[in-house]
């Protein structure tokens, strides 16, 4: 499904699950790569940020690659953040790009919300045993010594994977499911921070 426009010329939201959302997903063929260079990007974001007819939003969620080249930078120059969230799994090598993100947004002044630790931990469905496949608590401790909030573990989980393949969001999926739950802990971290709870 494509975005359509509104009067003025601006692409409306796609919603799904009461969530509004626009990605450059939705705006190129499925099959097309995405090879820009940094100022084709830096516009792409400012459509998406400014030439959307985004309704009244309690809050606006920028998901962005890891990185900390222009289109981080444009992004805090652009708008007025609350804060900023850096995901990382536990091993060692993303921990670095990601302490790289914490850095970058503290160096500018956004507020760092946290971190949360994706693929945690993967626990067999047929034994019930806990395996630390990226290692074990990398970024709670990665945390502690930079002073942030870890907001939250995300499993390492295949139903989390075939719930996005579906489309439909493990909260949905199984809204009672142990999976859901670490989503629902996570957001809970974040609306606390930001001041909606």
């Amino acid at each position: 499904m494509e975005p359509e426009l509104d009067s003025n010329n601006r692409l409306l939201p796609l919603t799904a699950y009461g969530v509004k959302a626009m990605s450059m997903g939705f705006l190129v063929p499925q099959d097309s790569p995405v090879a820009w260079r940094g100022l084709m990007v830096q516009k792409a974001m400012n459509q998406l940020m400014f030439e959307v007819s985004w309704p009244k939003l309690d809050l606006l969620i920028l998901d962005m690659p890891p990185g900390t080249g222009d289109v981080q930078l444009t992004i805090t120059q652009s708008i007025d953040l609350a804060g900023a969230i850096v995901v990382s799994t536990p091993q060692d090598l993303a921990l670095r790009d990601a302490v790289r993100g914490v850095d970058l947004f503290r160096k500018v002044n956004v507020p760092m919300l946290g971190m949360v630790q994706n693929m945690s931990t993967f626990t067999c469905t047929n034994c019930g045993h806990h395996h630390d496949i990226f290692g074990l608590d990398g970024v709670r401790k990665k945390c502690e010594q930079l002073g942030i909030n870890l907001l939250g573990d995300i499993p390492l989980h295949p139903s989390i994977c075939h719930d996005a393949d579906a489309g439909k969001p493990t909260v949905v999926a199984a809204p009672d499911g142990p999976q859901a739950l670490a989503f629902h802990a996570v957001m809970e971290a974040v609306a606390k921070s930001i001041g909606l709870r």
